[in-house]
């Protein structure tokens, strides 16, 4: 008989005395002196773990396993399995059921990408707080108005291609300004070179030729105006980040669209790969039963073969996770790098557009101060227009006779 504790705590007791059950090959029973049964492994000297079908809990204690009460009321053990060294293709059905619901709980695939359930895991730090980045919120899929579905990356995207098109409406915008500016010059200027009240005299003369010479003035700042705007303003708005734009977007959009493409297709292989260790561990059950009622003579060489090939299968499906979560992490590298260089995009186009805009103001409030400049001569002679003068130089140039009339004599 074995000794199961080195300190003898526990006293062997020959087998013979132990119910009559059939254990698998090297295992035996002993009943410590307070009537609790231990199981040992005496081909691997106490050393394989062993599961606990009732409780399922483990105890390794100087190589010899201590198991609560695992036979049923017919003699039998709950999971046969558990007497043998475990492998990924060969767990238990309910401890693989416990494990696969513990990482359901924990854990969710949504369109492919796996996710912590918010409500059972601690919650992430952002990659970049208080800053609203980009790399922080735009992991997950949303739907279109028309129930498409469109990923975080492609939001972000169409955010730069709307900025590009909100930039070109800018520059139409300018445009048409640059427009009113030219035609409200060319009026101007025409309307000064009317010889309307071209005949009046005087200091009141001086000012109404000073008010006409004026609009010519002013049509020339206006055409100034209308030019700046075109060189500082439009014309940089339509140059900053030209053809080669989209052409750089669809890149960043065909880079992460080939590495999502390369996740879906991972994930579809572990799941391919689950279900087959799911239909070969099914199998194995199959067999094992076969092997506790003896229906075949064949089923302890079929079990190996079945275990062989479920281990296999396992194997096969930690492959499968494995580049799965290779090309996760790979998708999330390229993820906050790419989205980092569009919010650094987005940031250099406003940061442009405010400059331009800022110049615009600046040559709206220069040609104020130009239009106001010729004013200032109008405002100088009409303060000059005297009527008494004006009389005195109109009577001296216009006068007939300085003599009046008198009384006639007889």
């Amino acid at each position: 008989a074995l000794t199961v504790l080195q300190d003898e705590s526990f006293v062997s007791m020959p087998a013979e005395e132990i119910e009559s059950v059939s254990l698998p090959v090297g295992w035996k029973s002993y009943i410590s002196p307070e009537g609790r049964k231990y199981y040992v492994n005496t081909s691997t000297k106490g050393t394989t773990d062993v599961c606990i079908s009732s409780k399922r809990k483990k105890e390794r204690r100087h190589g010899a396993m201590e198991m609560e009460e695992s036979f049923d009321a017919e003699g039998s053990f709950d999971d046969v399995s558990c007497l043998s060294p475990q492998s990924p293709g060969s767990t238990s059905p309910a401890r693989r059921q416990n494990k696969e619901k513990e990482i359901k709980e924990t854990k969710i695939t949504i369109n492919c990408v796996t996710f912590p359930v918010s409500m059972s895991a601690p919650e992430q730090q952002l990659l970049k707080p208080s800053e609203w980045s980009y790399c922080d919120y735009f992991w997950a899929d949303k739907r279109d108005p028309q129930g498409a579905t469109v990923s975080g990356f492609e939001v972000l995207l169409q955010k730069q291609l709307k900025g590009k098109q909100m930039q070109k409406e800018m520059a139409e915008f300018i445009r048409e300004r640059i427009k009113i500016e030219e035609e409200y010059a060319k009026n101007l200027s025409k309307l000064s070179m009317f010889p309307m009240a071209a005949q009046e005299e005087g200091t009141l003369g001086e000012a109404w030729a000073q008010l006409k010479k004026s609009l010519a003035d002013e049509a020339e700042v206006h055409l100034k105006f209308s030019s700046k705007l075109q060189s500082e303003v439009e014309k940089p708005l339509l140059t900053f980040r030209g053809d080669n734009f989209k052409k750089d977007m669809k890149k960043y959009d065909h880079h992460i669209a080939d590495l999502r493409k390369q996740l879906v297709s991972r994930y579809a292989a572990v799941e391919k790969a689950r279900k087959a260790l799911a239909d070969r561990q099914k199998d194995l059950e199959v067999k094992t039963q076969q092997l506790e009622i003896k229906l075949s003579n064949k089923t302890e060489e079929d079990i190996k073969k079945a275990r062989r090939k479920s281990t296999q299968a396992g194997d096969d499906l930690m492959r499968c996770v494995d580049l799965y979560n290779q090309g996760q992490s790979k998708w999330f590298e390229e993820m906050v790098t790419t989205s980092l260089e569009l919010e650094r995009l987005e940031v250099e186009r406003v940061e442009t557009i405010q400059q331009l805009l800022r110049q615009y103001t600046t040559l709206r409030h220069e040609t104020d101060m130009f239009n106001q400049s010729t004013m200032e001569p109008v405002d100088q002679l009409l303060q000059s227009v005297d009527p008494a003068k004006d009389r005195e130089l109109w009577v001296k140039e216009h006068k007939t006779g300085d003599l009046r009339p008198v009384d006639m004599d007889i």
